[in-house]
């Protein structure tokens, strides 16, 4: 039995063991689920601190619920229905072919019969949840087409956990491999999950609005942890997995006004003991079946990793993904995952096969888990380096006062003042890398094409009362303008100018407001130059403000007369914008600038 001091000793080496490893296999590239597993590996097999990994397992597993429970949270019950094709279609495919393969790869080697080798093989067939969302996580790729993909079969997996534990019953020795005891177990399976469903329906929202009454923050985490725990536990006792009833309980929640609230009280919590289950598979790495099986393992995890990754990719590929995305997910999910113990150890209860065949099998899970971060890195070795990577686009929630189509340095700094005013505001913007940078700093951002009638739409450009088009390329913002001002005439638009003669063309389509990029900040610039050099303040401010008026007034010349205005007769007399300085006495008056080295002028 653990004694207080051995378990302080333990969680201060295993935090320790963290704070050390994490940061630098980040700065390494390879991402913090390798360096937990390695912190995990040294601690224990290696300098043997820590003996009980099994133990820590059991309890760190929590870091799963809790992972599915948050992602559970933004996904709502439509989005879910959505991704019914690839959860049902593709994810039942990836588990039954690569199951019969595997299976197939292990009756060949002699590793088993084909009762055992069905075990071993659906229970190969299986991938890491964890690993895989935590890579996805680490790149902010969870909401990319690849990442929907990916979490789709990764979930389809998690409910398959159920037919499959009914196998092992079938093919063991116990006394009551009967059909009708398999149907009642997917009974009572249905019967839980459809119970759930219900009460995130109806008895969630309600119980949380009587809790924040209270004001107590701390009841409110202590019912997030209730709830989370309590739906995990009831569905391990219907037979299914504990992360299938968090994730479950989390999109039940997915549409309640305190969705916002419970994800960052629960987020602590998954952090660590998440961390914590890397580490503890690490501990529970039996190196001397390893070292015992060395040559048939190092040909069996390589091989096991391309049977998965190769089936991954052709059904990927047959169900509409393009060579990039497919290559993504078979690099993603090519690993045994944590269900497979739970399955191979219930196949050595059941005598299915023996304890060394299952530290055999699990010994080669937790190596190909281990080699996963490192597929995914090298995936991109292997893509077209022109593709385009593309999100889901999903406009959930979108539709606000003001529509910002581009989401570029000027867009940046223009939403701030937007959302400090309290005014809501819709972004699209057609870059994935985008869109996750933005995301870290707070911003809601849309995937989407703005340059297409149904995005727009999609993007609730009918609710706007202003659009605000900040695309980076003219071309493109003159495609936008124009099929703003075709399919919505009552729009007013707001848009960012590449420069001069950018400006007058929108003007030329009665755009309600135009704003050249450079044009203020260089006026600013300006000004705060000449306040350097000794010129007063409100000098200063009055010089910027006079070249501001005239800019403006040459303009509007230049949308009447067009660009040569000042260089011929106008009216009977000759049009000059005014200097920017009033020339000495005899000087020549300064020409006007070419349009090339002018900007502002």
């Amino acid at each position: 039995m653990t004694t207080p001091n051995l378990l302080y000793a333990e969680t201060l080496l295993l935090l320790g063991g963290a704070v050390v490893a994490a940061p630098i296999f980040r700065k390494l590239g390879l991402g913090t689920v390798l360096g937990y597993l390695a912190a995990g590996v040294i601690i224990g097999p290696i300098l043997n601190l820590i003996t009980d990994g099994e133990e820590i397992l059991s309890v760190a597993e929590l870091g799963v619920v809790f992972l599915l429970f948050v992602i559970g949270l933004e996904l709502k019950p439509s989005r879910l229905w959505h991704m019914r094709a690839d959860i049902f279609g593709l994810g039942t495919a990836q588990v039954v072919l690569s199951g019969l393969a595997l299976t197939g790869a292990a009756v060949a080697t002699g590793l088993a019969d084909w009762r055992s080798g069905l075990v071993a093989g659906f229970g190969l067939a299986l991938s890491s949840t964890a690993f895989a969302l935590q890579i996805l996580n680490d790149r902010a790729d969870l909401n990319s087409r690849y990442g929907q993909r990916s979490f789709s079969i990764l979930l389809l997996q998690d409910l398959a956990i159920v037919p499959l534990l009914a196998m092992v019953t079938i093919l063991g020795n116990r006394q009551d491999p009967q059909a009708g005891s398999v149907l009642i177990d997917i009974a009572i399976a249905a019967a839980t999950v459809f119970g759930m469903v219900m009460v995130g329906r109806y008895l969630l929202t309600p119980m949380f609005q009587i809790i924040a009454r209270t004001g107590a923050r701390e009841v409110m985490i202590a019912a997030a942890l209730f709830i989370v725990l309590g739906s995990a536990m009831l569905m391990q006792a219907s037979g299914m997995s504990m992360a299938m009833g968090a994730f479950l309980s989390g999109v039940m929640l997915a549409e309640s006004s305190y969705r916002h609230e419970l994800e960052a009280d629960i987020e602590p919590f998954r952090g660590i003991l998440l961390a914590l289950f890397f580490m503890a598979v690490g501990l529970s790495v039996e190196l001397d079946v390893i070292v015992e099986n060395l040559m048939f393992i190092l040909i069996a995890v390589p091989t096991v990793m391309a049977i998965k990754a190769a089936i991954i990719y052709v059904i990927c590929r047959l169900a509409g993904s393009p060579h990039d995305d497919a290559i993504r997910i078979a690099a993603l999910l090519p690993q045994g995952g944590e269900f497979g113990f739970v399955l191979f150890t219930t196949a050595v209860a059941s005598g299915v096969f023996s304890t060394g065949t299952a530290s055999l099998l699990i010994s080669i899970v937790t190596l190909t888990m281990a080699l996963t971060p490192i597929a995914a890195a090298l995936a991109s070795r292997v893509m077209s380096s022109e593709s385009r990577e593309e999100l889901d686009e999903d406009f959930e929630g979108a539709g606000a006062d003001v529509l910002m189509i581009g989401f570029s340095r000027f867009a940046q700094i223009a939403a701030q003042i937007l959302l400090a005013s309290g005014r809501e505001v819709t972004i699209i913007d057609d870059s994935a890398d985008r869109i996750r940078q933005a995301a870290n700093f707070g911003f809601r951002i849309y995937f989407g094409d703005g340059t297409r009638l149904d995005v727009l739409r999609a993007a609730g450009i009918e609710r706007a009362k202003i659009v605000a088009v900040c695309t980076q390329k003219r071309e493109v913002t003159d495609r936008i303008v124009d099929l703003v001002a075709a399919e919505f005439p009552e729009a007013r638009l707001f848009v960012r100018a590449y420069d001069r003669i950018h400006s007058l063309s929108l003007r030329a389509r009665n755009v309600e407001y135009e704003l050249r990029e450079t044009l203020e900040s260089g006026l600013l610039f300006g000004q705060k130059t000449i306040e350097a050099l000794g010129v007063a303040e409100d000098r200063a401010i009055a010089i910027s403000g006079d070249i501001r008026r005239r800019d403006e007034e040459r303009l509007q010349i230049q949308a009447v007369d067009g660009l040569a205005a000042g260089r011929h007769m106008l009216h009977n007399r000759p049009v000059r914008p005014e200097p920017l300085m009033k020339p000495k006495r005899g000087a020549a008056p300064v020409e006007e600038a070419s349009e090339d080295t002018a900007e502002g002028v």
